[in-house]
């Protein structure tokens, strides 16, 4: 659980059970407006996530990082050293021809000589990463983003709230890689999905849901947990301006995978109703989800929900599934592996194998060769 006691936002601590988020890791923004604190006071912040429609931008993005890798390799292996740093390791070195005796501490341990910190290094440390400032978003500044993003039109920002960091069981309130994975592939494949009707499971954020709503007629949003749904809700509703000009709609509604029924409670915010229920099992041909194996018992519970729903629909139905290999070392292997990414693959191949006389499923692999419309690390694990 992050502290976020207004003075020390710039230094946010965290417990052991923090699970963070690995995409502001990697792509931290300038500054993280936090919007409010959730149901269970959780930090919701504000994120901007561009699209880039031109590839250009993307190269641009990636010159940037490549130019500062390189520039942390010229200062580490000392290319820019400044000239007082060259004649000082010079002089070590001459010493050290000479056999100067080490030099030892009270306890014969061996004191290693530093070379001074330089102005140069202190430079290279501030382009390796930008310090992440919090900061406090006051009621009524819900445009404090605007002068950042002049540049960027409405078509080419999606606006998201999230957390940065939870327990293992509000993960779902993060942001995650395989989400920009299947986002990614979605804008790839446009005229695939186009009109079509989307149910997502999982859907977190409802990040992906959002950009499949910029293509496809109807997308069923889906999770669990009112506190996560309302925040799926909000980023909806943040971005409806993307969905308009397509004629494009994203339902938020509750899709608990360990029970066996839709919820369709009148009195629930996010319930399904009879005619709700009906669309999808009569015009549903797309399922998608990202990164939601990362528990054996939600993979079972996820795979069952598969098999009701996809032996419920009137047409044939592509089943899109987005993941990230997640290496783990285990007391149990001694060795590192991947028990999570395993169960989903012993249980996708079950699934392959199943012997039904109505129904039947194959797997294919996608091949990540398609384009890049959003700035993450699209590792080799994804």
């Amino acid at each position: 659980m992050v502290d976020v006691t207004e003075k020390k936002m710039d230094n946010p601590t965290f417990k052991s059970d923090t699970v963070l988020s690995d995409v502001h890791l990697y792509c931290p923004n300038k500054r993280h407006l936090m919007v409010r604190l959730n149901a269970v006071g959780q930090p919701v912040f504000l994120s901007y996530f561009k699209l880039l429609w031109n590839t250009e931008d993307l190269v641009s993005e990636k010159h940037m990082r490549e130019a500062t890798t390189e520039r942390e390799h010229q200062y580490r292996s000392g290319n820019e050293l400044c000239d007082k740093d060259r004649n000082n390791l010079k002089t070590e070195r001459e010493l050290n021809s000479e056999g100067v005796e080490a030099l030892l501490d009270d306890d014969g341990d061996l004191e290693v000589v530093r070379r001074p910190r330089s102005a140069s290094d202190l430079e290279a440390e501030d382009l390796l990463r930008d310090r992440v400032y919090p900061v406090v978003l006051m009621k009524g500044k819900e445009d404090a983003f605007e002068d950042e993003q002049q540049e960027c039109t409405c078509s080419d920002v999606v606006k998201i709230e999230h957390t940065m960091a939870t327990p293992l069981e509000d993960v779902g309130k993060q942001v995650w890689r395989a989400a920009f994975l299947l986002a990614d592939y979605i804008l790839f494949k446009r005229d695939t999905f186009r009109c079509c009707s989307v149910l997502e499971l999982g859907g977190g954020t409802g990040i992906t849901s959002i950009i499949m709503g910029t293509i496809a007629k109807r997308v069923y949003c889906t999770d669990v947990g009112e506190d996560l749904l309302a925040m799926c809700k909000q980023n909806v509703v943040l971005n409806k301006h993307l969905m308009e000009p397509g004629g494009g709609e994203v339902k938020v509604k509750e899709l608990d995978w360990l029970k066996d029924e839709f919820c369709t409670d009148p009195e629930a915010p996010y319930s399904w109703s009879e005619e709700e229920i009906a669309d999808l099992h009569n015009h549903c041909t797309v399922i998608m989800a990202a990164d939601v194996f990362y528990d054996d018992d939600l993979t079972d519970a996820l795979f069952r929900m598969l098999y009701r729903i996809t032996h419920n629909l009137r047409n044939s139905c592509t089943i899109y599934l987005a993941l990230e290999k997640r290496l783990n070392f285990t007391l149990r292997h001694m060795d590192v592996t991947c028990e999570a990414y395993s169960h989903f693959r012993n249980t996708l191949s079950d699934l392959e194998n199943l012997q039904d006389r109505k129904i039947k499923y194959t797997v294919e692999p996608v091949k990540l060769d398609f384009c890049q419309f959003l700035v993450y690390e699209r590792i080799e694990q994804l």
